[in-house]
């Protein structure tokens, strides 16, 4: 049986860029504390958890006096930054760099249109870290969309400025703008450029990996896909491999995988989302060649 595993798959940059700087802090054996899980992937937090890296929430966080907190890939509000300045923390910034730009982008948008009533859009999952901290920037007074359902907070007859989550479906993102201006075009009142400005902010490493994990899904007769539960760009994923090929299979450790899943097969290929370390998804790879 052939186990291939997904060139493309594993940390993107700004996941990568994170871990390697908690890893940095952490080798001058000094104890150090993320805000929040640094990746979405249990096994990872539990590596860097065993090196000294503390995951903590943004109640126990306000606390903090005096000692090092990571700032991780998906970014914060500046409220974050004013509670640090002020409690003496010392802020290890691991953003991603994609993602900073956007907070910024997003920022002036607002600043510069808020007087002529225009509307910062974000499409994004509620909740979610980096929608947070991009909400953030702009006093949230964004609106936050997930879906067309959310279009009744929009008010098409004044203009729209739309942005994306960094990690949402291409394919999604693309649907909800065609809405959008198709319902001020049924109104009269679309205009390009002006009532409806489109930013593309979604991460190519992120929006690349769909179209080619359709292909290497195709090839093989069974996926493994290895992502953590509460990972978005891994649910996102995994759909878009199990909507190509059924026989997709989700894991978050070598201790979900059944061996019946491999009986009568050729091929197996194992992928994974952006928050997916290599080492984990080698390992998965060793233990599926030995069955």
């Amino acid at each position: 049986m052939i186990v291939e595993i997904d060139k493309q798959s594993g940390f993107c940059f700004g996941v990568q860029n994170a871990v390697e700087i908690a890893e940095k802090a952490l080798l001058n054996g000094e104890k150090v504390f993320s805000l929040g899980p640094i990746v979405h992937n249990d096994k990872e937090v539990d590596r860097l958890s065993s090196m000294g890296l503390a995951s903590i929430n943004h109640e126990k966080f306000g606390k903090l006096k005096n000692c090092k907190v990571l700032i991780r890939a998906h970014g914060e509000p500046p409220e974050t930054y004013r509670i640090a300045e002020k409690n003496n923390l010392t802020i290890i910034e691991a953003t991603c760099p994609i993602v900073k730009r956007l907070q910024s982008k997003i920022k002036e948008t607002w600043l510069r249109t808020k007087e002529g009533a225009g509307q910062v859009v974000i499409f994004g999952k509620p909740g979610h870290a980096e929608v947070v901290g991009l909400l953030g920037q702009i006093d949230n007074e964004g609106i936050l969309v997930s879906g067309p359902d959310d279009f009744s907070k929009i008010d098409i007859s004044k203009p729209v400025y739309l942005f994306a989550q960094t990690t949402m479906s291409v394919k999604e993102y693309s649907n909800l703008s065609d809405i959008l201006r198709t319902k001020m075009e049924e109104k009269g009142i679309f205009e390009p450029g002006k009532s409806l400005v489109i930013n593309k902010t979604i991460c190519g490493q992120v929006s690349n990996r769909e179209p080619h994990l359709k292909t290497f899904a195709k090839k093989h007769d069974t996926i493994i896909f290895v992502s953590g539960r509460e990972s978005s760009n891994g649910k996102m994923l995994y759909s878009v491999c199990k909507n190509v090929n059924p026989d997709t299979h989700f894991v978050s450790s070598p201790d979900e995988i059944d061996k019946s899943w491999f009986i009568g097969k050729n091929s197996v290929g194992i992928c994974g989302a952006t928050s997916t370390p290599k080492w984990l998804i080698e390992n998965i790879r060793d233990i599926i060649s030995n069955i």
